[in-house]
């Protein structure tokens, strides 16, 4: 039997915040009957589809694309609403503007201290900028004092960034390709690599990080990144440490044994946690995989119960209600 689940890749749109992002999901709107609904829902709706994936916590997040701090905070203080109307069953990660570095700050510190939330999920850029400048390094080291985790999200292509992803092809494939069929996990990996390459790991040794979707394929490439990294500069933590130390990654919408019998072979069990992607995948898809999983032998039941909850628990300080 499945163990209880704890999900940290679920999404929400802040009603506070009007139709901001809207654009930018518009054919996923089109492609994913009744998104736009369970985007918007903090309450009923959302925990009937947790009963139907049998999740037992849900730690929510804003969905991706850049908001303005003042838009920020409005998100945030509606999801603590939401979260406080149902604590045992939510939990709440903060948006943050992370075009401007203090103010990210001021507001992830905000948001733990005052709301309790359990840490952040941050775009993998802005605008096509990344978190490895000096201007970034208070912000990370905010994180590593409030011991709270920050998940490293995709989202959409800068406009220097589109026309990588256009060829000779359609519209549509250019679109799925800057996105979730490529793109968008290239980039959170790029991002990872290039926080390591800044050394941001031996300034914040105690650095917490996530990452979805399998560890947005670095573990098929980990002994390779590992070897060549060397290069990179002197940094005095290497890569495999940081890796085993300060990464955490999610089975977040990928549904297949084959990448899990790669992470089960190079990445510390502690440090893989389930989660769906809702509502841009289904619960229910989760908990079959799940059910999979625990039918593959590939893992042992205290494994299981490691990646349902266990592990989760541990590094948010939350607990799943049985």
């Amino acid at each position: 039997m499945v163990p209880p689940l704890i999900t940290l890749e679920e999404h929400y749109f802040s009603t506070a915040i009007g139709s901001a992002l809207d654009d930018k999901h518009v054919e996923q709107f089109k492609a994913i009957p009744g998104l736009e609904d369970k985007l918007k829902d903090l309450g009923d709706l959302r925990l009937s589809y947790m009963q139907k994936g049998k999740v037992s916590l849900q730690v929510i997040s804003h969905g991706p694309g850049t908001l303005t701090p003042q838009q920020c905070r409005d998100a945030n203080d509606q999801l603590a609403t939401a979260v406080q109307k149902n604590k045992t069953r939510f939990a709440g990660f903060a948006v943050l503007p992370m075009s401007d570095p203090e103010a990210a700050a001021s507001e992830l510190e905000r948001t733990v201290t005052q709301h309790g939330f359990v840490g952040a999920l941050i775009d993998c850029h802005v605008n096509g900028r990344y978190y490895d400048g000096a201007e970034y390094e208070p912000f990370w080291r905010k994180a590593e004092k409030l011991d709270v985790p920050i998940y490293i999200h995709p989202t959409w292509p800068s406009e220097d960034m589109a026309p990588r992803y256009t060829g000779n092809f359609t519209d549509g494939a250019s679109r799925s390709l800057s996105a979730s069929g490529w793109g968008w996990h290239n980039e959170v990996a790029l991002h990872t690599l290039r926080l390591f390459a800044s050394g941001i790991f031996d300034k914040c040794p105690k650095l917490k990080i996530i990452i979805g979707h399998f560890g947005e394929m670095i573990p098929f490439m980990l002994d390779r990144i590992a070897k060549l990294s060397v290069r990179w500069g002197d940094q005095q933590r290497k890569w495999k440490t940081v890796w085993d130390e300060n990464i955490w990654i999610t089975t977040s919408g990928v549904w297949s044994l084959d990448p899990m019998r790669c992470i089960l072979g190079n990445t510390r069990i502690e440090h893989i946690l389930y989660s769906v992607d809702y509502p841009f995948e289904k619960n229910e898809n989760g908990l079959k995989w799940m059910e999979e999983l625990e039918e593959s032998g590939l893992v042992t039941k205290e494994q299981l119960e490691m990646i349902a909850y266990k592990n989760s628990e541990k590094l948010l300080g939350v607990k799943a209600p049985q």
